[in-house]
Formats: structure tokens, sequence, C-alpha cells
């Protein structure tokens, strides 16, 4: 069984926007492992943000990073070819928004992308059981998504504690909330992904942030 590793992704939600080629570089020129890209829709979530003619400027800009887009909408397999012509490595979609999971997720690998599943707190985790072998990762939400910095729901961390038993070796994402006071929790319960928002980019310093999110994940991983 492969042995995960920790990935650290800041959320660019809470940068600034209108400069998000310098922010992004910011966050990967102080260690980042990958870039979170919240996409909205205004219907999945009541917030939007931006789509994948952005993301393919940004893309233009960065061509190394690993993009992934959390797809915060209501038909994600609309916007499977649009983001996979944008350049994106990962796309993580909800299972609450899908009409066939399965199918959604064959799209996002016929089109050259990793999947990602993502379940929002109301959702029972158990609905992944079914879907596993098509996943590369799942994400478990810690908070209700589409609005940044909201407050933890260590009450999630009882997910990640079941997939990581259940499932040793699977990526396993934590979204929402996500801070130097709350990632010990997240990276004891087994989470090896993070993504955090607020916490790095209203930071002065996103390198000692970023490395103190990574300790605590390898200092789990190291010891279970």
């Amino acid at each position: 069984m492969p042995q995960v590793k920790c990935k650290i992704g800041p959320s660019v939600l809470n940068a600034d926007l209108a400069d998000l080629h310098k922010e992004s570089e910011k966050l990967l020129d102080s260690g980042a492992d990958y870039l979170h890209l919240d996409v909205m829709d205004g219907h999945f979530v009541p917030n939007i943000t931006f789509g994948h003619p952005v993301v393919k400027c940004l893309r233009n800009k960065i061509k190394e990073a690993f993009f992934e887009t959390h797809m915060m909408v209501s038909k994600p397999d609309e916007w499977i070819t649009p983001m996979a012509d944008a350049g994106v490595d990962q796309y993580t979609f909800h299972v609450e928004a899908s009409e066939d999971v399965a199918l959604t997720s064959r799209k996002i690998r016929e089109a050259g992308m990793k999947v990602g599943l993502g379940i929002k707190p109301n959702t029972e985790v158990t609905v992944i059981d079914e879907y596993i072998e098509l996943a590369d990762m799942v994400l478990i939400m810690t908070v209700e998504p589409g609005f940044g910095g909201q407050k933890f729901m260590e009450k999630m961390l009882g997910k990640v504690r079941y997939l990581r038993e259940n499932y040793p070796g699977l990526d396993i994402e934590v979204d929402g909330g996500v801070g130097p006071g709350t990632i010990d929790a997240c990276a004891q319960a087994g989470a090896n992904m993070i993504v955090s928002g607020s916490a790095v980019t209203n930071s002065d310093n996103p390198r000692v942030v970023i490395q103190q999110l990574r300790d605590s994940v390898n200092s789990a991983l190291s010891s279970s």
C-alpha cells in the first residue's frame, strides 16, 4: 500500500482575486504543493466566484503547478470539458450535485483529469463507499461550502477517520476553517491533503503557516 503524502493546497478564495496570478505565485513560492481553486455557480452554493476562462488565464501564467478545481456547481458534468481545456489537473465535484456519480467520474477521467469526490457536512460519509474505486481523492467539507472564513466543524473529522481506517492509501482532503488552531485535529484524524484559506492568505508570513500545517500532517503520518 503506497504511503500517502502530505500536500498543502491553499485556497485563493480569500486572496485578492483581482490579482489572482500574483497571489497564486506567492502561495506557490511560499511552499504550496497545489492550488485549490473554488468554483461557485450561484446555484449549488449562493456565491459566485469564477469559471473556466479565469482558470485558463491563470494556467497560461502558471505552467507547472497542480490545479485542483473544487466545483461547487449544480451541474458538474457541464464543466468537465471546459475545465480540462483550461488545464485543470484534478476536478473535484460534489456527489450531492451529480445525477450519476460514476458517470461523472468516468467523464472526468476520460477528459484527462484526476477525480475528486466531495461531500457536504450533512452528507453521510458511507455514500462514498460505492464510488471509492473511481476516486483519486475524497474531500470532506469541514464547513458548509460557499463562503470563506467559517467556523471549523470538528464533528466532520469522524468522516476522515472512517475513510482513513477503511481506505489507508486514499488521499483525504479537508477544507473549511483549517489553520494552525485546527490542523492537529485534522492530521490526527487522517487527513493528508490540507486546504487552508484565510489562515494562509491573510497571514503576514504564508510560508511559516504552510510549514506549520505540513509539520503537523507529517508528524501524524509518521506516527500512524
